[in-house]
């Protein structure tokens, strides 16, 4: 295994630091004030001039779409290995892969489209996504349904001579409140009597279509994520034209397999961002603050939970280079052992990290005063989102017996 990064990659990584440390880290702070200004005009879900102001400057910088290979409409993107080093950069402050056009869901719907879009498809939508001028949303979850069991996916897509007709109810769809969301990728039951596997399909609707109504934004923790949001979504008797079905029906979880493998590595790479940015925050603080007598930072407890957190940082991020390197040399398929692994293990790292760095902070490790209490109800919904821990966890146990069966 080869793990080292190829020169354009550390170029990047030094343009994106430096970016970082410019134009991202010192606006924390007027992103959350402006959305709030937003919300006391009437609307939090305007897009952020603060985001829109930056966006340019990253393009310039050659720090854009770098999140897809092997696409001619994107020759700037990297292989997965060259990708993990600056997702997790952009990883340490929530709204910053938006600035870089490297922000989920849109990454993996681009993909989507790029692998099983037709050309019609890839000029109409991923064009325009790849230059952010609009966003996008993917439906899967559905509120009546065990969602993590995707056959269990109830919403009809169904037939109705040149246009397919789909009824169903979705939620924590996450893009849908922003104004710029133009399409979403919805999957639903083309054939209730086909093989389990063969029944899902997905289709393209765009989001002004007749029929889709929002009911409402979901908050997660009391966050509303505004102006991303995730949202409650209902389609009743929406049409739209049988050119929009992706592959052919019954091909729903090919399509997922190709989209979630990169989305799930890219959630990965941005958890272990997070943790390092938690245990940065840990650091310093500890070092700051003196309790009986002493610094906190030499207190034996203390010492322990750095080296831990320090140990668990590294085995997450060489578990997450593994899983790029294979996804690269031998394809997704292959790496899915590795890649289901390191969904369980980086938002579980992130997540311990960032509770013992709430813990060094005090009350006001809780508060919004710093980003921990923000980047810890975001990097719980990691654990349930793009499949949850027990999913993920039952596959690799399937595939390690069978080694042996």
């Amino acid at each position: 295994m080869d793990f080292e990064y190829s020169d354009r990659c550390k170029e990047l990584q030094a343009r994106l630091v430096a970016f970082m440390d410019e134009h991202i880290y010192p606006n924390e702070k007027a992103f959350k004030e402006e959305v709030d200004r937003n919300g006391a005009a009437g609307d939090r879900w305007v897009p952020t001039e603060l985001i829109e102001r930056l966006k340019p400057l990253a393009r310039e910088q050659g720090l854009w779409n770098l999140f897809l290979p092997k696409s001619a409409r994107a020759p700037e993107g990297l292989s997965n290995l060259d990708y993990a080093p600056l997702c997790e950069i952009m990883g340490r402050v929530s709204w910053a892969p938006e600035v870089f056009n490297c922000s989920a869901p849109d990454t993996g719907n681009m993909e989507t489209i790029e692998r099983y879009g037709t050309e019609e498809d890839k000029t109409r939508w991923l064009e325009p996504l790849l230059r952010g001028e609009i966003r996008s949303a993917f439906a899967m979850t559905e509120p009546d349904v065990a969602s993590s069991d995707a056959t269990n996916i109830a919403t009809r897509i169904e037939r109705d001579g040149e246009e397919y007709v789909i009824n169903g109810h979705k939620w924590w769809i996450s893009g849908a409140g922003d104004p710029r969301c133009q399409i979403f990728i919805v999957m639903g039951k083309t054939d209730p009597n086909a093989a389990r596997h063969q029944q899902q399909s997905m289709i393209l609707v765009p989001a002004n279509t007749p029929g889709i109504t929002i009911k409402r934004p979901l908050p997660v923790f009391g966050y509303d994520d505004a102006p991303h949001g995730h949202c409650e979504i209902l389609f009743e008797n929406v049409r739209v034209p049988s050119a929009n079905m992706l592959l052919g029906e019954g091909r729903g979880f090919e399509i997922a397999q190709g989209r979630l493998g990169p989305g799930r590595i890219h959630h990965c790479m941005r958890s272990i961002g997070v943790a390092e940015r938690a245990l940065e925050l840990m650091c310093k603080r500890l070092d700051s603050r003196v309790a009986f007598g002493r610094k906190i930072s030499e207190q034996g407890v203390w010492r322990e939970r750095i080296a831990e957190a320090r140990i668990r940082i590294d085995t997450a991020r060489l578990l997450t280079l593994k899983a790029a390197w294979m996804m690269d040399t031998v394809g997704n398929k292959q790496a899915q052992a590795e890649i289901a692994m390191i969904k369980v293990l980086a938002p579980t790292v992130a997540q311990q990290v960032l509770d013992w760095a709430i813990q060094a902070h005090g009350a006001g490790g809780v508060s919004d005063d710093f980003p921990l209490a923000y980047q810890w109800a975001g990097n719980r919904t990691l654990r349930l989102a793009d499949g949850p821990d027990e999913v993920h966890r039952n596959a690799i146990a399937k595939l390690e017996l069978a080694k042996y069966s």
